[in-house]
């Protein structure tokens, strides 16, 4: 993953109300993330799916920031 690629989906992550991110399932989330970084930047095939387990093996860590920020 470039740092370019990871820069925008931290963007499209803290952009994200927290709200959408905690109410979704694992799996929706995943896809949700992969499409809306999608929209900001075009990937390749190996670059979205890098990015979908990239978002998988954070997924605990996204969940408490969403969660941190709707209490904040």
């Amino acid at each position: 993953m470039t740092p370019n690629l990871m820069r925008q989906f931290w963007s499209v992550l803290e952009s994200a109300q927290s709200k959408t991110l905690l109410q979704m399932d694992d799996a929706s989330l995943v896809q949700w993330l992969v499409r809306q970084t999608k929209m900001q930047t075009s990937l390749d095939y190996s670059e979205t799916a890098f990015l979908n387990d990239y978002i998988q093996s954070r997924l605990a860590l996204i969940r408490d920031m969403a969660y941190e920020r709707s209490y904040n």
